[in-house]
């Protein structure tokens, strides 16, 4: 019998990397450091997942560990915490280069740029979120809740109209740059992702359409009903 561990597929692999890196953003978000108990009911995840995800950050030098004396008998606390950042400007200059690529290559290659960057753009999405359980979906509240986590994650500062609960106000773009010059690609893959992670959650809505530089500083991304949540809308990039 072959007992060869089998290879993790794609999907596997992103999701595994999404919650480590919520892992590693809670992290951040709490200098004073955090237990693997803490972490786990934070995340949701099993003691050992998070375990898992640690020691992969902490081969990766982005967090740090300290064992603290307990008031107890007993072994003393472990505690994690995120590693300095040392150049966040030269992070986010990779990013924007790695986007000027993606842009670059979508616009010579691909006989429908926008559309393929809405597909590529949907992948990702899927890549971002949990989808519920079978036969399940998520209420309309809680998937824009998680979208507005993730477009916030991606850089967007995102926060929704006072007097439309279905209008994004996204008054910070983190590829401005890269958007002026391939405004197609670059928007309507933003725009897939916002489709691919509704689509995952199996929302009651989409993103009908994104509506880039309303104002110099402000994008705005519209939802929309879906008539069936369990199928995906279709290409189209409609911003």
């Amino acid at each position: 019998m072959d007992d060869r561990r089998k290879e993790p597929r794609p999907a596997e692999t992103a999701r595994a990397g999404v919650r480590r890196q919520h892992v590693l953003d809670l992290l951040r978000a709490t200098p004073e450091g955090m237990g693997v108990q803490a972490l786990s009911e934070r995340t949701g995840l099993h003691a050992n997942t998070v375990r898992f995800h640690l020691d992969r950050l902490l081969a990766d030098g982005l967090v740090e560990r300290q064992a603290r004396e307990r008031a107890e008998p007993g072994r003393p606390a472990l505690t994690y915490t995120a590693a300095p950042v040392q150049d966040p400007a030269a992070n986010r200059r990779n990013y924007r280069f790695l986007a000027e690529v993606l842009a670059s290559y979508v616009a010579g290659t691909a006989d429908d740029p926008a559309g393929a960057a809405v597909e590529t753009g949907r992948t990702w999405g899927h890549h971002l979120t949990d989808g519920p359980a079978p036969f399940q979906r998520t209420s309309e509240q809680d998937a824009v809740a998680e979208l507005l986590r993730i477009l916030g994650d991606v850089g967007f500062a995102p926060r929704l109209d006072a007097d439309d609960p279905r209008r994004i106000l996204l008054p910070h773009c983190p590829f401005r740059e890269v958007a002026e010059a391939q405004r197609e690609v670059i928007c309507s893959l933003h725009l897939g992702l916002m489709r691919g992670a509704l689509a995952e959650m199996r929302a009651p809505v989409t993103a009908e359409r994104l509506l880039p530089f309303v104002e110099p500083s402000l994008c705005e991304a519209h939802l929309a009903p879906l008539a069936d949540p369990l199928v995906s809308p279709s290409a189209d990039s409609s911003y």
